[in-house]
């Protein structure tokens, strides 16, 4: 008997903490997929050649620490996480943190270097998107046995899901892999990734999931390494990789509205990062910015990862005025307009 008093005690006392933690957030929980573009330290756990978690990567983040955030400071997923009113970040799933009441207000499963296609994370030891699924399956067991399993269905369903994808298929496999580049054009490989999107969100319905936000293609031909290693000695974006971009988010819309119609219930918005970012590349002054080109890491051309370190020569004083913080990262002060941005297009997933 005291033994059943103890295990309810502790349910409630969980479900007090699921209350308390989500209280004035408009949604339950924030789940995070992807690539380096939400990654919170996931990689730092691994055996990868792809990690941050050393300085100068988060010298203007909270103590000035760095987390695993391929960042100066705040990535647009912890913007997004304090507009929609949670008083803490969503910590990666493979942190220490990553502990009982910490998971119920979500958790952040994306891994840098991976990508749709699960061959591109192989070469970096990154976290592919079905293993990060399977983690997913672990944190909702995990969830359920703390708040029971109707709190739980409706945590997953009201929760909001992010997926970033995509970059690193092409920039880290499709375009310096002569096998793929044989075997399939560009338009040809996008449709290779939209079946893996297609099969991710299948998979994450199923899971109980209704609400999922997929970031769209960044302008890559404008990224500062993409330019160095594709650009030819050329200064300017490189407009092949732009066009890809575009072809490639035009698939994803479309594919996204397919799915949507095929799943009752289901709220998916395909964000649009792409014009955001290309307008404040092609015109930086009007948002603050006077650096465009050059990121603010060492050379600022192609320094990411362990080519970005506290030895790197030129890194910025200051990275306000930087668009690029690495050679394929946004800064914190880009990630801030482009999170006002996703909350815009995102409305319906909180409505």
């Amino acid at each position: 008997m005291l033994e059943m008093r103890v295990s309810g005690f502790r349910l409630l006392l969980l479900v007090s903490c699921f209350i308390c933690k989500s209280k004035g957030a408009i949604v339950p929980a924030l789940i995070m997929f992807g690539d380096s573009i939400v990654d919170v330290g996931n990689n730092n756990n691994l055996l990868s050649i792809v990690k941050s978690n050393f300085p100068p990567y988060g010298r203007d983040f909270i103590n000035q620490r760095p987390t695993g955030r391929f960042c100066n400071g705040k990535l647009a997923v912890d913007f997004t996480a304090e507009y929609l009113g949670f008083s803490s970040y969503q910590t990666a799933f493979l942190n220490r943190e990553a502990s009982n009441e910490n998971l119920l207000i979500g958790a952040n499963f994306a891994s840098a270097s991976s990508g749709y296609y699960d061959a591109t994370s192989v070469p970096f030891g990154a976290i592919p998107l079905t293993r990060q699924l399977s983690y997913y399956r672990t944190y909702q067991n995990r969830v359920t046995r703390m708040i029971g399993r109707e709190r739980a269905r409706t945590l997953f369903s009201k929760a909001i899901h992010i997926l970033s994808a995509g970059s690193s298929d092409f920039i880290q496999n499709y375009y310096v892999n002569p096998l793929l580049n044989l075997l399939n054009t560009p338009d040809q490989f996008s449709d290779v990734l939209m079946r893996s999107y297609s099969d991710f969100i299948q998979n994450l319905y199923e899971l109980g999931a209704r609400r999922i936000g997929v970031i769209s293609l960044p302008p890559m031909g404008c990224l500062p390494a993409a330019i160095t290693l594709f650009g030819f000695g050329n200064k300017s974006c490189v407009e092949r990789l732009n066009h890809d971009a575009v072809m490639f988010n035009t698939k994803l819309e479309h594919t996204t509205q397919r799915l949507m119609h095929r799943h009752s219930g289901l709220k998916l918005v395909a964000f649009n990062v792409y014009q955001p970012l290309l307008d404040i590349i092609n015109n930086p002054y009007d948002s603050g910015f006077f650096e465009a080109k050059r990121a603010c890491c060492g050379t600022g051309t192609i320094e990411t990862s362990f080519l970005c370190n506290s030895l790197s020569i030129g890194t910025c004083s200051n990275a306000t005025g930087y668009v690029f913080w690495d050679g394929f990262h946004p800064t914190e002060a880009v990630n801030e307009l482009l999170a006002g941005q996703l909350l815009g297009q995102g409305i319906s997933l909180i409505s």
